[in-house]
């Protein structure tokens, strides 16, 4: 939530400048307030545990924030619950004449197909090209980031050499330090990864639409935004709860899959001790720093947007 300070007090400009949310009397007192419209298009496999993670994150604010669970239409999911779909989910084609605050596009486990083979594909492009003047701020995460970016600027994916797989830390661009999105960040954080593929960085360096706020040589690109914040690209996890990817490591032993253990994820890297979490503060102030700038700059009528 904002604070409320005169414009003449000093503090307003140094605020100001590192992009904390501050409004002065004037917009207070002539200030809307209504709760938030989110829709998240939910594309993972482990359903309920995503809307858990997701939902969690976005819960720890002070704002009111209405969701919608989204699935496509054009997808038989064999993972979710007998029933839990049709009772708590709408299909995208049923909500495409309205209008949201936010959206989130969650990761998917499709990233070792060429995009078009998606079964799903058509759909998610439709929500796509939608959400581009019907959506104030579309959060892509991981493969949805991907798919995102190659939707909208062609930008490809490309096949890792072995999958990213564990907790990494990542830094911000000198430049983007103060920026609304890592308000409050250390100059270093680590954040989850999982997927066998990354965008192609230099061709998301070239696209004078994008702006790449934070990446390492380890891991690539983790952060790239457009149109001021509009559409947000994060390639990793920082939803993931503490036992994902324990899930994911044992799951894939089970199968006789040739995957290592978790970077710095396991004390020792020792998979039979407990995960150590050193995520979790961080991603709380990610999203609650994405509802803040929705909530201040999105218009009161959506019908604006």
């Amino acid at each position: 939530m904002p604070i409320r300070i005169p414009r003449d007090l000093p503090a307003y400009k140094a605020l100001g400048s590192e992009n904390v949310f501050i409004i002065t009397d004037d917009r207070a007192a002539h200030q809307d307030i209504r709760p938030l419209e989110i829709a998240i298009a939910n594309l993972m496999p482990t359903t309920i545990d995503t809307e858990i993670q997701l939902l969690r994150l976005l819960g720890n604010s002070p704002l009111q924030v209405n969701i919608i669970l989204l699935h496509m239409g054009s997808h038989k999911s064999r993972n979710a619950p007998p029933g839990h779909l049709e009772k708590f989910y709408t299909s995208s084609h049923k909500v495409l004449h309205r209008r949201f605050d936010g959206l989130i596009i969650t990761g998917a486990p499709v990233e070792t197909l060429d995009f078009e083979q998606v079964d799903y594909w058509d759909e998610l492009t439709r929500i796509i090209g939608y959400s581009t003047k019907n959506v104030f701020s579309t959060l892509h995460i991981c493969w949805g980031a991907q798919a995102g970016l190659y939707c909208r600027y062609g930008i490809p994916k490309l096949a890792l050499a072995e999958k990213l797989f564990g907790i990494f830390p990542h830094g911000i661009t000198e430049e983007e330090r103060h920026t609304i999105l890592f308000r409050g960040f250390d100059d270093e954080f680590l954040a989850p990864q999982s997927r066998h593929t990354s965008c192609d960085r230099s061709a998301a360096a070239a696209c004078p639409a994008l702006t790449i706020q934070s990446e390492t040589a380890e891991t690539g690109v983790f952060l790239a935004s457009a149109r001021d914040y509009r559409e947000i690209y994060v390639t990793g996890h920082l939803e993931y709860d503490p036992l994902t990817l324990d899930r994911e490591y044992r799951r894939d032993l089970a199968k006789g899959l040739s995957i290592a253990v978790p970077k710095n994820y396991y004390p020792g890297d020792d998979p039979s001790k407990p995960p150590l979490v050193r995520w979790r503060a961080h991603a709380h102030l990610f999203f609650n720093n994405w509802l803040n700038f929705v909530y201040q700059e999105t218009p009161y009528d959506l019908g604006e947007l």
